[in-house]
């Protein structure tokens, strides 16, 4: 196992940056999950780590080595792709037996390590097996186990299982999280996928035009994040955002003035607001509330999509800068057209502001 360090990452393709800046510490042992949306650098951010891309600038440290310069075999490395990259014409074992035996380890050396390997991920039935006789799902723990043999420092994975149907997908995260329970190894992983970053990571990183917004914590970028970017990124469905402009800011509250002319408290700690300054609100769907007696938008259904235990609904209003989406039950009563008053809990929304930084709000109280 080891730790990952990088320092100052810039990569360019031709005259396009692709990663500028990058700072990143991955203790040994975390499970570190690498999140943005398309074209922002993730693969790439993986691929100079694993030395298949070489960096322009900065460092790439893996424990006390500087691997920089190192080619991907002498970096301690394993990957596993989101096409699985297996050999047709091998049996499963074969397959991940192949990297031990172009290493020269000896044929009771690679047996023992198979086997460990075949066991943790229940392929021992499937050993004599080749691609084509395997499922999606067995072909990805194929791919994990020829990285496993491999007794690598750092693992990682490039959007593993986006190759995979929505219940295997399931059943493989598990399977990951049980591996990295299992092994304890350090562990990289990008996805375009919220659920599965949200319930591997350890650590997650929200990159953004090949730069970091944040990192930490699930919880924390769920719950803290720094800007409205993190704030809209992190969470299935979105964050809603509301525009208006401050109509009042103490210490302990600001008032903002919606573009309805509603009135909504906020309990923030900005600071000093002056009075007509642009902000956004945000909050996220589960803290939407129908009824109450302040804090009050109207809104008119335009779509309820039934999802069993709640509903997600669709509001039209003219305070949101899209459809206002509210979490409700899963017996929700009303339907399209319908008109509703929602409650914007005080304790639970956002501020940001022109420069899309979030104001720092007061540690949530009772509701």
């Amino acid at each position: 196992m080891a730790s990952l360090t990088l320092r100052n990452i810039h990569k360019s393709f031709g005259k396009t940056a692709v990663l500028s800046a990058i700072d990143l510490d991955v203790a040994d042992g975390e499970f570190a999950v690498i999140v943005g949306p398309s074209g922002c650098g993730k693969s790439t951010l993986l691929r100079t780590i694993a030395g298949l891309e070489e960096i322009d600038k900065g460092t790439i440290t893996i424990g006390e080595t500087d691997v920089s310069r190192l080619s991907p075999s002498e970096r301690g490395i394993a990957m596993v792709f989101q096409s699985y990259a297996l050999y047709p014409h091998m049996t499963v074992y074969d397959n991940m037996s192949f990297g031990m035996k172009i290493a020269g380890a000896s044929a009771a050396e690679i047996e023992q390590a198979v086997r460990v390997a075949a066991d943790t991920l229940g392929l021992t039935a499937l050993l004599d097996r080749k691609p084509k006789e395997l499922s999606g799902g067995q072909r990805q723990r194929t791919a994990i186990g020829r990285a496993i043999v491999r007794r690598p420092r750092i693992f990682l994975f490039d959007e593993p299982l986006s190759n995979l149907d929505a219940s295997l997908r399931v059943k493989m995260r598990h399977e990951i999280a049980r591996l990295h329970e299992t092994l304890g190894t350090t562990m990289i992983y990008v996805t375009h996928d919220q659920v599965e970053a949200m319930t591997l990571a350890d650590r997650i990183v929200v990159l953004r035009d090949g730069c970091i917004e944040q990192t930490g914590s699930p919880h924390e970028l769920y719950k803290y994040p720094d800007n409205r970017f993190v704030a809209g990124f992190i969470g299935s469905p979105a964050m809603n955002f509301l525009a208006g402009f401050v109509v009042d800011s103490r210490q302990d509250a600001t008032t903002v003035r919606l573009n309805s002319g509603t009135t909504i408290q906020v309990n923030a700690v900005a600071g000093e607001l002056s009075r007509d300054t642009p902000v956004t609100l945000g909050i996220r769907p589960e803290h939407l509330a129908t009824g109450g007696d302040h804090n009050l938008v109207e809104a008119e259904i335009k779509l309820v999509e039934p999802l069993g235990s709640h509903s997600y609904v669709y509001l039209d209003t003219t305070d949101a800068e899209d459809l206002l989406i509210f979490r409700a039950s899963g017996d929700f009563g009303f339907a399209k057209g319908d008109k509703l008053t929602m409650c914007l809990a005080a304790d639970s929304c956002y501020l940001f502001g022109k420069d899309g930084r979030e104001l720092r709000r007061k540690p949530p109280g009772n509701c």
